[in-house]
């Protein structure tokens, strides 16, 4: 298939391997901050081709595994509202919260619709005017465009059934939560490249110089990966802490300016909890206060509960690079696909869902 065989092709992969191979010295810590990243290299096979050279951490880089279970609670109390629908991705439907999950909810009879976008919620609204349509918001700037775009759309269509529960998060605050940990081991990123389509990767140059680490924008073929990890090896070889760009066919410096004007138009940058790691300063977006109307906490009196501990599940020690998921002793016992104990387990893009899937995952807990 054009475009991407073409970034999976062996000899390219086996050559790039070699290449990575030769110019390390040593075993660096290299953190990917996308679940799509963490999938790929475990699915081809990278982590496990080099792991004797290269330590591979898998960060916060997936919006299910973060969204905490305080916020899975108040979707759950606004989805057993009798005038409530509860429309939200498929993925979120299975996240544990304290009191259960929206899956749960909806087999004890609450209204909860799998949706593919804001834009099916914004139209269910419209179609049934009887019935007040929450949508559940959740994402990194990559999909908070078109939450936004949704506000606005309803805004103008004078929908008052419509209403959104917000929580977009930002990836930049969370590699900053992640390096200033007391214990962290990280010593370069690997930048999602589908954030950056959005956000532009010129405001790295600002984490870069302040924590003295290299960066670098990358894909999620694994010609892209290696290319990227390739790179961020170099840099930290040399010792030279900067900012590279290795999806140039996707990735700008300056990105979407026309997304980035619809996130500034409808969200506010603030602090909220993330799972796991609480409270991350400028770590998400809330709408602004002229779109108040349309934010469903507000709207049916949900307010949000203090930020707690995941309890057993070791969840944020995985996503901080202290672990990898088959260290945790949950994994592949109590907590599997089919019967998961934390968010990271649920996701598609979590890392103990990839670990489970791609790599041999009770080689640890059974040795």
């Amino acid at each position: 298939m054009k475009f991407v065989d073409e970034y999976r092709h062996s000899t390219l992969l086996k050559n790039q391997l070699a290449e990575l191979r030769r110019g390390i010295t040593q075993r660096w810590v290299i953190m990917d901050v996308c679940g799509g990243q963490t999938h790929s290299l475990l699915r081809h096979g990278l982590e496990e081709a080099l792991d004797d050279v290269l330590e591979l951490a898998h960060g916060p880089g997936c919006p299910v595994c973060v969204t905490p279970a305080e916020v899975i609670d108040d979707a759950v109390k606004l989805a057993k509202r009798p005038d409530v629908v509860l429309a939200s991705f498929g993925d979120m439907l299975r996240v544990p919260g304290h009191t259960g999950s929206l899956l749960q909810a909806r087999a004890a009879g609450a209204e909860v619709r799998t949706v593919y976008s804001p834009v099916d919620a914004l139209q269910l609204a419209a179609k049934e005017p009887h019935k007040q349509i929450v949508f559940f918001g959740v994402g990194f700037e990559t999909t908070a465009p078109a939450t936004a775009l949704a506000v606005l759309q309803a805004r103008q269509l004078k929908l008052r059934n419509f209403s959104l529960l917000v929580h977009h998060v930002r990836v930049e605050p969370a590699m900053r939560a992640v390096i200033q940990l007391p214990d962290n081991r990280v010593q370069g990123f690997l930048a999602a490249g589908h954030v950056c389509t959005v956000t532009g990767f010129a405001h790295y140059r600002k984490f870069v110089d302040e924590f003295q680490v290299p960066v670098v924008v990358t894909g999620f073929e694994p010609s892209d990966l290696l290319a990227g990890l390739t790179e961020c090896v170099r840099l930290l070889e040399l010792r030279k802490p900067q900012l590279r760009n290795q999806y140039e066919r996707a990735a700008r410096p300056e990105g979407n300016v026309h997304a980035q004007h619809l996130i500034d138009e409808v969200y506010a940058v603030a602090t909220i909890p993330w799972r796991g790691f609480g409270e991350i300063p400028d770590g998400g977006l809330v709408l602004r206060s002229q779109l108040s109307d349309f934010d469903a906490r507000r709207r049916f009196g949900i307010i949000a509960s203090p930020s707690s501990s995941d309890g057993e599940c070791r969840s944020v020690d995985v996503m901080a690079g202290r672990i990898k998921p088959p260290d945790c002793p949950l994994f592949g016992n109590r907590c599997t696909p089919d019967m998961p104990v934390g968010a990271p387990m649920v996701s598609s893009e979590g890392a103990c869902a990839a670990y489970f899937s791609y790599a041999r995952p009770f080689e640890r807990n059974h040795e």
